[in-house]
């Protein structure tokens, strides 16, 4: 259990955890939003824990500059993802309308060695020479916080599980390197219709360099990243709106497709 926890922000945790649970939302008038980012993460870490303990991946968000400029922010977010909102493609999802949940097209880095703590920084060929293989992801984006995303600070947005609502992953290849991924581009489909499009770049300027810094912020907290480790690296293509009975697809080209069929939280499956 994260060590000293304020009761204030030990609450903000269930809450949201619970709101995640149900397909409800938390009024954010009624909680105390973190105030820092070791308090924002250590909501977070609750969360985790709170949802079984096993981390199934890793996402990073705000690594666009719209998604920078949504959260009043200059920084990447990250947060570990419970194995039981991770995906292999093709996926069927439960949503919840009251989230606002919206997709993103993302890369997504398996590891093949660990990365970890130490006092050096790493660097991108370091971390390049860690990774085993590359694929496409939709990452499922919501918030338990009532009004939704725009107009939260990151701090609230962190404590929220980063908005993760979900981590789809298609089939992952080895020969990555083969691939120029800052211009690699993906196309979201939704229901058949040409949604959002965009490339690797988008993220960071390149999505190694999302990886990288990942790797120096688990450094940094003392925890690293393990071997096996999967982690997606923000948006590749625009935040498209999703509701129960849609069906998406993200195109990543050579690299495959991935698919999501949405239902809704508490309805038929």
């Amino acid at each position: 259990m994260p060590a000293a926890l304020a009761p204030q922000l030990a609450d903000l945790a269930a809450r949201l955890w619970q709101a995640r649970r149900d397909g409800t939302v938390v009024e954010p008038d009624s909680v105390a939003a973190p105030t820092c980012a070791e308090d924002a993460y250590a909501v977070q870490a609750r969360i985790t824990e709170l949802s079984g303990g096993v981390t199934g991946a890793f996402k990073v968000g705000s690594t666009s500059a719209e998604a920078q400029r949504l959260l009043g922010t200059t920084e990447p977010g990250s947060c570990p993802v419970s194995s039981a909102y991770c995906f292999d493609s093709p996926a069927r999802i439960a949503i919840s309308p009251a989230h606002m949940p919206a997709v993103e097209g993302e890369f997504a880095f398996r590891l093949g060695a660990a990365l970890p703590a130490r006092e050096a920084s790493y660097g991108a060929e370091e971390v390049a020479a860690a990774v085993d293989a590359v694929g496409g992801a939709i990452e499922v984006v919501g918030t338990r916080i009532a009004g939704g995303l725009a107009g939260k600070e990151r701090f609230l947005v962190t404590a929220d599980s980063g908005a993760n609502i979900a981590l789809v992953t298609g089939n992952l290849t080895a020969d990555w390197q083969t691939y120029d991924l800052p211009r690699h581009r993906v196309g979201m489909s939704i229901n058949g219709r040409t949604a959002g499009e965009g490339a690797g770049g988008r993220a960071l300027g390149d999505p190694m360099n999302v990886l990288v810094w990942l790797a120096n912020r688990q450094s940094e907290t003392g925890a690293g990243l393990p071997a096996g480790m999967i982690v997606s690296t923000g948006p590749c293509t625009a935040l498209d709106p999703v509701k129960p009975g849609d069906s998406v697809v993200a195109d990543f080209g050579a690299l495959g497709r991935v698919e999501i069929a949405f239902t809704e939280i508490g309805g038929a499956a």
